[in-house]
């Protein structure tokens, strides 16, 4: 994939992207299952500042009716927002112990900030089906306008504000109930083909990362399979990425200008649909028994406790003035299940074969 060279603000490249990804991704859905009822399209209106766009698939209810038609689908939204606004002291404290690598300043009034991104989540019905996250977007943090800001009624006369920080974060992750290796190395190497192109260090660096953040501590266990996480992706330095090899002086190859960075992260945007379903083409047509939807449910309980305790995600999207709630908890598995010392999982069952690789991360490639 060529760099990108177009003279538009990064700001309306990431729009533009984004609104053309969710697309892509909503209609191959819709064409895997063309019975199943269409994805609710749902575009909004932040009175803060800002837009986005809710596709949001959800089966329909059970009322005791024979189905003619069951969805390959359970739950899933494919969400988009483009919003801008100020950040609250709160907030910046919250992103200052996230971005550690950005200082930013103290403001009583806090900071502009510009954020676009594209984040989905889709749980299958079938549980030898995995559940999917992936998560691709685009920050700015900026400095307030001046007072003489206020007298410029011409948008276009206004002076751009400086950007203080600006980074690129996202990633893939792969959550399965039953364990198959080859969708393992199939999600797996389909990622790091589209990472190599960009830099040597990038797959192995990233996928270490999402062993790292998909972790459940009270747990000791990750949440699935791993794929890729990275945030703070700027011209910067980068703590997980050295400029050099070790005890050399020979840089490594890495994106490093927004232009880069944005054609590496159109990269793996690009790569999500063919990462993914394959796997759920072949798989959500398998025979399966209440045995395994019972413990499907109990690890889409794992997934609750991830998102609701540690995802920083929804941590800061529930603190940002505005938040769209039904938008952020969108991730959450339409059905659970918790239960007290379950038996399921032990060694040497299918589910254990599961939970062996969870609480000790692989190499799939």
């Amino acid at each position: 994939m060529s760099t990108s060279t177009s003279t538009k603000p990064m700001r309306e490249q990431v729009e533009e992207y984004i609104n053309n990804l969710q697309d892509q991704i909503v209609l191959a859905f819709e064409k895997l299952d063309p019975n199943a009822p269409p994805f609710k399209r749902d575009s909004w209106v932040r009175a803060q500042g800002g837009t986005g766009c809710s596709c949001v698939f959800a089966a329909p209810p059970n009322d005791g009716a024979v189905s003619q038609h069951e969805s390959v689908l359970e739950k899933a939204g494919i969400n988009i927002s483009i919003v801008h606004g100020r950040l609250p002291p709160s907030a910046i404290r919250q992103m200052r112990a996230d971005h550690n690598s950005m200082p930013l300043p103290d403001r009583p009034d806090g900071l502009p900030f510009f954020a676009a991104g594209i984040s989905l989540v889709v749980h299958p019905r079938n549980p030898h089906a995995p559940t999917v996250h992936a998560n691709y977007r685009y920050f700015e943090i900026t400095e307030p306008e001046s007072p003489d800001a206020d007298d410029v009624t011409d948008e276009k006369e206004k002076s751009p504000q400086e950007v203080l920080a600006w980074w690129f974060g996202g990633g893939s992750d792969l959550t399965p109930s039953y364990l198959y290796e080859e969708d393992a190395v199939h999600f797996h190497s389909t990622l790091q083909r589209a990472c190599d192109q960009h830099g040597p260090q990038l797959y192995p660096t990233f996928k270490k990362w999402c062993d790292e953040y998909f972790y459940i501590p009270h747990r000791q266990e990750t949440r699935g399979i791993g794929g890729l996480f990275f945030d703070d992706l700027n011209s910067g330095t980068h703590v997980r990425l050295p400029a050099t090899l070790p005890n050399s002086d020979v840089l490594v190859k890495r994106p490093s200008t927004p232009e880069d960075i944005f054609t590496f992260v159109r990269a793996l945007g690009d790569a999500f649909v063919p990462s993914y379903l394959p796997i759920l083409s072949i798989r959500h047509n398998l025979p399966y028994t209440p045995h395994q939807r019972r413990w499907q449910l109990i690890r889409r309980g794992r997934y609750v406790e991830f998102n609701l305790v540690y995802d920083r995600g929804t941590k800061f999207g529930l603190m940002t003035p505005g938040a769209r709630i039904e938008s952020i908890l969108m991730s959450l598995p339409e059905t659970a299940r918790w239960e007290y010392m379950s038996e399921l999982g032990e060694e040497g069952t299918e589910e254990g074969r599961l939970m062996a690789v969870l609480r000790e991360p692989r190499e799939w490639v």
